[in-house]
């Protein structure tokens, strides 16, 4: 995982989540009617690494892959450290949409720690790609996460 906890020093106006803003946001939300614009990055990059992680763990359950609990946990780790989403971002990116490529800029241009475990450029892109998957979750795009990261990770 890239470890995005936490939300300190996002860099951006307006990082905190507003409440109860309801205009000019786009595509449909999961969390209480809001778009994804109100969200800072770091919020998105939480919730995609939250999403991310689970979408791994049912995945390698229904591919049948590996039966111990150790397998299962050593094979999720490998797809959701840092190295390995800054690889699937690099990936991804041709197959992105503008919009897409906004959410992945945002993320990846976010300010804050990173953990010690990675360097700051290969923390930043998987930020960027967990970023992305939130943004995919609260816009509702389930299909859209499915098939790209189906075809990323998988083929």
């Amino acid at each position: 995982m890239s470890g995005t906890e936490g939300n300190s020093g996002t860099g951006e106006a307006g990082a905190e989540r507003s409440g109860g803003s309801s205009g000019g946001s786009s595509g449909g939300s999961s969390a209480a009617g809001a778009g994804w614009r109100d969200y800072n990055s770091l919020a998105l990059a939480w919730l995609g690494d939250a999403v991310f992680e689970l979408w791994v763990r049912e995945h390698l359950l229904a591919r049948g892959e590996a039966v111990r609990s150790g397998d299962l946990h050593t094979r999720a780790v490998a797809l959701v450290q840092a190295g390995s989403q800054a690889e699937l971002l690099r990936r991804l990116e041709p197959l992105l949409t503008e919009e897409e490529v906004q959410v992945c800029r945002r993320g990846r241009n976010t300010s804050g720690r990173y953990p010690h475990s990675t360097d700051v450029i290969t923390y930043r892109q998987a930020t960027a790609l967990e970023a992305l998957i939130g943004y995919w979750h609260v816009t509702g795009q389930r299909a859209r996460l499915e098939k790209m990261l189906e075809n990323i990770i998988w083929k």
